[in-house]
């Protein structure tokens, strides 16, 4: 009883700032993007090729994948042509097609906001237009809602290591510049590790994250929303790229809460390690309910005293919170150091512990990370069972 009056007061008090801080508007509450893809009716009736095609949202990845293998480059590229944005998101089709394909979707939705006068028309083109400067490699593409894209910095086609990002809330379109920064960070200091695997690092923005400090960052459910998404996106790469390991998954802020969603349906297959930062839980309580191949490689990031993700109680009570915190040592975990990061968002900086960490981690380089506590023993500890 003492324990739920407890439980009961800290939920009261994450109602409390909550309300204080963002307030509990319906505007600031997020419709989750689901549903088929923008195209999906003309693409069901296509019949160029003499039979229907695969459908893009029931139809598993490898039987995507294997489905183009069957096509000629010329006809590939007629889909990608009369359907961009289907090709553009179809998890197991080719990663070149689906950059050819995105590219063509961008520089149509591009012309279309030309069209209009509006300021949010404005700021999406110019959006578009820098991802369609020479050298970006968009992997997914969705306009609807805030707009929803994944990145590839790398190359896929002969990168032995892989890593994928998942950001957390206040992500979308027009504020992807800060994902894409630690994408970036984090390959470049894979390079730097281990240059002869060229690594790639894909930053996966294909989910509706929240926005600010709301019901929707307080609850799971756009998380639930996403995690499908990314299970499939997962699949999708198991499909088409042919890495030395399965990727290692990197989630930050609330994308640990959808990782931690997907966790529980992971396979050894999808990925190699999984990795936290600046978590405000991830809706698991310990790290035994993560599946047993992925268990002994869950990583969490120690948090740094300015972070202020280190006020959230780690409670989940009637839907509100995210539970345990994936750093704390009860959770079993294997905890990271982060020294050198400052704030929320600076675990992906170069010069930290954490990046280094991370890449590490990413390249398979286990012996060299710096778990926190520092003690000798407690780094053994750490680092114990892993090859």
């Amino acid at each position: 009883m003492k324990r739920l009056r407890r439980r009961l007061v800290v939920c009261a008090l994450v109602l409390a700032t909550i309300a204080g801080t963002a307030g509990w508007a319906a505007g600031d509450v997020q419709t989750a993007v689901t549903g088929p893809p923008p195209g999906t009716a003309a693409w069901a009736a296509d019949r160029t090729l003499g039979s229907r095609l695969p459908d893009p949202q029931s139809t598993p990845p490898a039987r995507i994948a294997r489905f183009f293998t069957t096509l000629t480059p010329a006809r590939r590229t007629t889909l990608a042509a009369h359907h961009p944005l289907i090709v553009g998101d179809l998890d197991g089709a080719p990663p070149e097609l689906r950059y050819e394909a995105n590219a063509r979707a961008l520089t149509i939705e591009r012309a279309r906001e030309l069209t209009s006068a509006t300021a949010r028309s404005r700021a999406r083109a110019a959006a578009y237009a820098e991802l369609l400067a020479p050298g970006r490699q968009i992997l997914a593409f969705d306009p609807r809602g805030r707009g929803q894209l994944a990145e590839v910095y790398g190359d896929l086609r002969t990168a032995r290591r892989i890593a994928v990002l998942v950001p957390g809330s206040d992500t979308d379109l027009a504020s992807y510049d800060a994902a894409a920064r630690m994408a970036r960070n984090l390959r470049a200091e894979m390079t730097r590790l281990a240059p002869a695997d060229h690594p790639a690092v894909i930053a996966w923005v294909g989910y509706t994250t929240p926005v600010g400090v709301g019901w929707d960052a307080a609850t799971g459910h756009l998380a639930e929303e996403g995690a499908p998404r990314l299970l499939r996106f997962l699949d999708g790469l198991a499909a088409t790229t042919r890495p030395a390991t399965p990727p290692a998954l990197f989630c930050h802020s609330y994308g640990s809460v959808l990782c931690g969603i997907a966790a529980q349906r992971l396979t050894d297959r999808q990925v190699s390690d999984l990795v936290v930062a600046a978590s405000p839980g991830m809706r698991l309580a310990h790290a035994g309910q993560v599946p047993v191949g992925a268990r002994s490689h869950l990583w969490a990031t120690a948090r740094n005293t300015t972070d202020w993700i280190r006020w959230v109680p780690p409670v989940e009570l009637f839907g509100l919170g995210h539970g345990a915190d994936p750093a704390d040592p009860d959770f079993g975990a294997r905890v990271v150091s982060s020294t050198g990061a400052k704030g929320h968002t600076g675990y992906f900086d170069p010069g930290t512990a954490s990046l280094r960490n991370y890449a590490d981690i990413a390249v398979g380089a286990y012996a060299s990370i710096t778990c926190a506590p520092t003690t000798t023993s407690d780094q053994e500890n750490c680092r114990h069972g892993l090859t």
